[in-house]
C-alpha cells in the first residue's frame, strides 16, 4: 500500500507540473502564432487544463480498467464545482460580470444533459465516443465564434490578456508543450497503475477510486488557477476555467475513452455519480443565474458547495471503504 500511495503522490506531481507546462507552452505558441487572447482561453487553455484527466482515463482504458475512466471524469465535474468552486468563493466572492462565460454555462448544461442521454443504455460505445468527440468539434468551433464577437470590454477577455504570456519565445514555448506532454504521460501511467493496486488492496471498484481519489488529484491545477485568479480579481478566469474544463471532462476524456475501448456503466453510476455531477451543474447554473442582482457567486454559495461536496464524498467512503 505505500509503495502504491508512493506511486499515486508522484503521478500527481507530475501530472500537476507538467499540466503547468503545457498550458504555458500551448497559450505562448498560440499567441506567438497570432491567435487572440480570449480565443486562446477558451478553448486551448480550457483543453490544456483538463488534459490530465483526459490522458489519465485514455491510459486507463488502455490498460482495460474503464471504470476509472468514468470515475476520472464524473468526479472531476463534482470536484471543480464542488471543492473548487466552494473554495474560492468562500476564500473570495466570485464577481460574474463576463457575457462571454455567461453564453458558455447553457453550453456546460447541454453537454451535462448530452452525455447523460448517452449513459441510459448503462455503456457507452463507440459510436457514443464519436458522437462526443463530434459535439466537441461543435462546441470548439461555437467557442470560437463566441470568442471573436465578444466585446472588447468583457472583463474575461482582459483576464486572458493579462495572464497568458505573451513574452516567451515561439522555440521555448513549443518544447515546455513538448516537455509538458511526456511527463503528462508519464504521471498518467504512474497515477493509474497505483490507482488500480490502491483498488485492488482496498476491494472497491475503479470507479469508487476514480472519484475519490483520481478526479482530486487531477483537478488540483484547476484549484490553483482558480484560487490564484479570484486573488488577483481575474473573476472571469476563476470560474470560466472550471466551466471550460467540465466541458472538455466530458466530451474530450469519456468520448476518448469509450472509442478506445467501450465503456459498461456500474449501476451505481447512473442511480448516484451521474445524478449528482448533474444536481451540482444545475446548481451551479442557478447561481450564475443574476436572479438578486448581485452579479457574484456568494460566500454562503460557496460554501454550500463546499459541504454538499463532503457530504457526497463522505457518503461515497462510507459506502465503499
Amino acid at each position: 500500500m505505500l509503495a502504491n500511495s508512493l506511486e499515486v503522490l508522484a503521478g500527481l506531481v507530475l501530472l500537476i507540473w507538467g499540466a503547468d507546462r503545457f498550458v504555458h507552452g500551448a497559450a505562448s505558441a498560440a499567441r506567438n502564432f497570432g491567435v487572440p487572447p480570449l480565443l486562446i482561453g477558451l478553448t486551448i487553455v480550457a483543453f490544456a487544463t483538463s488534459a490530465p484527466e483526459i490522458l489519465v482515463s485514455i491510459v486507463a482504458a488502455l490498460r482495460g480498467e474503464p471504470g476509472l475512466a468514468v470515475g476520472n471524469a464524473i468526479g472531476s465535474n463534482i470536484v471543480n464545482i464542488g471543492l473548487v468552486l466552494g473554495c474560492v468563493a468562500i476564500v473570495r466572492p466570485i464577481q460574474l460580470r463576463s457575457a462571454t462565460l455567461r453564453r458558455e454555462m447553457p453550453a456546460l448544461l447541454a453537454v451535462t444533459l448530452l452525455t447523460v442521454s448517452l449513459f441510459l443504455d448503462s455503456k457507452l460505445s463507440r459510436v457514443d465516443g464519436l458522437v462526443m468527440l463530434t459535439g466537441l468539434v461543435i462546441v470548439m468551433i461555437w467557442l470560437t465564434r463566441l470568442g471573436v464577437r465578444s466585446a472588447p470590454s468583457d472583463p474575461i477577455k482582459q483576464d486572458f490578456e493579462a495572464e497568458i504570456p505573451s513574452d516567451v519565445r515561439t522555440p521555448l514555448a513549443i518544447f515546455w508543450l513538448l516537455v509538458g506532454i511526456v511527463t503528462l504521460l508519464f504521471g498518467a501511467r504512474l497515477l493509474v497503475d497505483g490507482s488500480i493496486e490502491i483498488a485492488r488492496l482496498l476491494g472497491v471498484s475503479e470507479v469508487v477510486i476514480g472519484i475519490l481519489l483520481v478526479a482530486f488529484g487531477t483537478s488540483l491545477p484547476e484549484l490553483a488557477v482558480s484560487l490564484v485568479s479570484a486573488m488577483k480579481g481575474e473573476y472571469g478566469l476563476a470560474i470560466g476555467n472550471i466551466v471550460g474544463s467540465n466541458i472538455f471532462n466530458l466530451l474530450a476524456v469519456l468520448g476518448a475513452a469509450s472509442i478506445i475501448a467501450p465503456l459498461q456503466l456500474a449501476p451505481i453510476v447512473l442511480s448516484l455519480h451521474v445524478f449528482v455531477m448533474v444536481a451540482f451543474t444545475l446548481v451551479l447554473f442557478a447561481m450564475t443565474y443574476d436572479y438578486d442582482g448581485k452579479n457574484e457567486l456568494s460566500r454562503i454559495e460557496g460554501l454550500a458547495l463546499l459541504v454538499a461536496f463532503i457530504a457526497y464524498d463522505s457518503y461515497v467512503v462510507l459506502q465503499n471503504v
